[in-house]
């Protein structure tokens, strides 16, 4: 008669499948909600990055033109091309228009109802993601003040 070989089994327990699916939904408890409030910073970093690059762009131009801000009219066309001394603007440079562009392009709003929308101007209208003051040079998102962030301050005065 053949002996049979003695062969050890070899598995997991209940007990510890229990334990590490246990283990496994405390982690996700954990990581979703981190996650899910990672987008939200990164629309918030998002805005304040855009804001800055706006604003240095118009403190560089009214540096160049004597002290004089951007025409709320013109500011999306003298900030992304030429312009002379004077702030008229042409898409190749000559020799009267010696300065910027101080912009590839526009940066579009990326939070609120507004998201997207690259316009510049004075007030709120369609397509419009920035307000823009002429005489001082500030500029602030196109949101409403309902339009807060993770921590309740409003998007329109950062």
């Amino acid at each position: 008669m053949l002996a049979r070989a003695s062969f050890a089994r070899r598995a997991f327990s209940l007990i510890e499948v229990v334990i590490v699916v246990v283990i496994i939904g405390i982690i996700a408890a954990i990581a979703i909600p981190r996650m899910s409030r990672g987008s939200a910073g990164a629309a918030n970093s998002a805005l304040s990055g855009n804001l800055a690059v706006l604003r240095s762009a118009i403190d560089l131009y009214q540096t160049e033109h004597g002290g004089s801000y951007p025409t709320a009219a013109a500011i999306a066309t003298q900030l992304t091309q030429y312009s002379d001394t004077t702030g008229a603007t042409s898409a190749t440079k000559t020799g009267a228009y010696i300065y910027g562009p101080y912009l590839r392009d526009v940066p579009a709003l990326p939070v609120g109802a507004k998201k997207g929308s690259t316009g510049i101007a004075a007030a709120d209208a369609a397509g419009i993601g920035w307000i823009y003051t002429e005489t001082t040079g500030a500029i602030v998102a196109n949101t409403t003040a309902g339009e807060v962030d993770d921590t309740g301050t409003k998007y329109n005065t950062y």
